[in-house]
């Protein structure tokens, strides 16, 4: 059933778990699927002994595919007219990802909601900040 104006009220807030344990296999799975293969996220020797890092990290277009997935399994699928974001923090192997979308204004005249968005870890790290604007019923 899709999402209607009168469902939603300023400041009301919508989370999903997006994630339970993000794993090495996902994050490899994603370079396959983005064609982006850059080391950081698969070669744990080059992650560590060349980059510094603490060891491979997820791409931050993973993370903000699944505050998008959090989005459309809410307003529905075709109904999203803008959505943007900063990556804020790494996410590593291990983590618990929860997306939220927060209303922050409606707009009757054109049958849309704004959001603001973001993805925090288990922690409570966010780690993804952004906005979404979507397309709702009367």
């Amino acid at each position: 059933m899709p999402l209607k104006l009168a469902d939603l009220t300023p400041g009301s807030t919508h989370s999903a778990v997006v994630v339970e344990d993000l794993t090495r296999t996902q994050l490899i799975q994603y370079c396959g699927a983005s064609g982006d293969y850059n080391p950081l996220h698969s070669d744990e020797i080059f992650a560590t002994q060349v980059a510094g890092y603490p060891g491979i990290f997820a791409h931050g277009m993973l993370t903000m595919g699944m505050a998008a997935r959090m989005l459309t399994d809410y307003v529905g699928d075709g109904r999203l007219l803008s959505f943007g974001g900063r990556f804020k923090a790494q996410v590593w192997p291990g983590d618990r990802l929860t997306a939220s979308a927060t209303v922050t204004g409606l707009r009757a005249d054109d049958s849309a909601a704004d959001f603001s968005v973001s993805v925090q870890n288990e922690s409570g790290v966010s780690v993804f900040e952004g906005y979404a604007s979507a397309r709702v019923d009367r």
